[in-house]
C-alpha cells in the first residue's frame, strides 16, 4: 500500500500483539480485558483495501466516532475507557499513532452489521430495482434513487473477512445468527440512533442517508456499540443543498471513490486499481467538510 508522510496505511506496533487487521483497523491485545485499536487512513471500496491511504482520514473517522459514542453514552452503552494508549507503546509508536488509537473493552464481536436505511441509495437501491424491496422488506412501487422512505428501514448485513463482501441478509436470518432477543434489541437502538443522529444532522445541512452499526456483547450478555458510529466510512452523508431525488447526490462519504471506481474496467476483487491525487486529496477534503459540520471542529 502507497503511504505519504501525511498517511498511515499500517499502525506497525510492536509492543503489543497483533490480534486482527481489518479493511481499516489494526487491532492489539492491550490485556485479557482490553484492545488497543488504531484506526489507519486505509480506505476500502467494494470490500476491497485500495493501494493508497487517505492522508488524515484515520483521526477523522476517530474524532467522529468518540463525538457520537460520547453524545449517545447515557442511552447505549459502548466499548469505549479511559486508558492512556501511550501507557504500555513506546514514545515512537505512541506519536504514530496519536488521535487514532483507543484502549477499548474487549468484547464478543456480534457477526452483523446494523444497517438503518432513511433513503434509497447504495446496495439498497440496486436490490429494489430487482425485487421491489430491501432485505426481503416490501416497499412501496415506483421510488425512485435517493427518495426518502415513509420511515427508516432495518436492513442487517453478514459481516465478512477481508477480501471477502459482506452481504444483506434478512432479519430472520440475523436472527438465527444472534438470537431473537439481541436482534429485537439490536434492531431497536439502531433505528433509535439513525433517527437521533439524522435529527441532528438535519440541523447542520447534512442528510445521513443510510449508516451501520456494529455491536458487542459485555460478560452479562448485554449489547454494547463498538467499532466505529457515524462516520463517513459506515454513512451516506449528502449535503441538503445539493440533493436530488433521481441520482446519487454528491457524499461527504467515500461514495465519491466508489463513483470514481464504478466508472473503471475493474471486477471489484483484489487489489484494487491505484486512485488519482486529486481523488485522494477530494476525498480527504469531503471527510474533514463532514467532521466539521457535525462536530464543529476545523476542517
Amino acid at each position: 500500500m502507497t503511504e505519504t508522510p501525511e498517511a498511515l496505511s499500517a499502525a506497525c506496533i510492536e509492543s503489543l500483539p497483533m490480534i486482527h487487521q481489518g479493511k481499516v483497523r489494526d487491532i492489539y491485545a492491550w490485556d485479557d480485558a482490553h484492545l488497543l485499536i488504531v484506526t489507519t487512513d486505509r480506505i476500502s471500496a467494494f470490500d476491497v483495501v485500495l493501494p493508497q491511504a487517505i492522508p488524515g482520514k484515520g483521526a477523522v473517522l476517530n474524532r467522529m466516532s468518540l463525538f457520537w459514542m460520547h453524545r449517545f453514552a447515557e442511552a447505549v452503552p459502548n466499548h469505549l475507557t479511559d486508558i492512556d494508549p501511550a501507557n504500555k507503546l513506546t514514545a515512537d509508536e505512541a506519536a504514530r499513532v496519536a488521535g487514532r488509537a483507543l484502549v477499548v473493552r474487549r468484547l464478543r464481536a456480534l457477526p452483523v452489521e446494523a444497517v438503518v436505511r432513511g433513503f434509497l441509495a447504495g446496495s439498497g437501491w440496486q436490490e429494489y430495482q430487482q425485487s421491489g424491496s430491501v432485505c426481503g422488506i416490501a416497499l412501496p412501487a415506483s421510488l425512485r434513487q435517493a427518495e426518502k422512505l415513509a420511515e427508516p428501514i432495518f436492513t442487517p448485513a453478514s459481516k465478512a473477512a477481508v477480501g471477502e463482501h459482506d452481504e444483506n441478509i434478512d432479519y430472520e436470518a440475523m436472527v438465527s445468527r444472534v438470537g431473537a432477543d439481541h436482534a429485537r434489541r439490536i434492531r431497536d437502538l439502531s433505528i433509535w440512533l439513525y433517527k437521533q443522529a439524522q435529527g441532528y444532522a438535519a440541523a447542520r445541512g447534512i442528510i445521513i442517508a443510510d449508516t451501520k452499526f456494529e455491536f458487542g456483547l459485555d460478560e452479562q450478555d448485554r449489547i454494547v456499540l463498538i467499532d466505529e458510529v457515524l462516520t463517513p466510512d459506515s454513512s451516506r452523508f449528502w449535503p441538503e443543498t445539493e440533493y436530488r431525488i433521481g441520482g446519487s447526490p454528491p457524499s461527504f462519504d467515500k461514495q465519491y471513490v466508489r463513483d470514481y471506481l464504478a466508472g473503471l474496467d475493474w471486477n471489484r476483487t483484489a487489489p484494487g486499481p491505484d486512485l488519482p491525487d486529486d481523488v485522494v486529496r477530494n476525498t480527504a477534503a469531503r471527510y474533514r467538510e463532514a467532521a466539521h459540520r457535525l462536530t464543529g471542529e476545523k476542517p
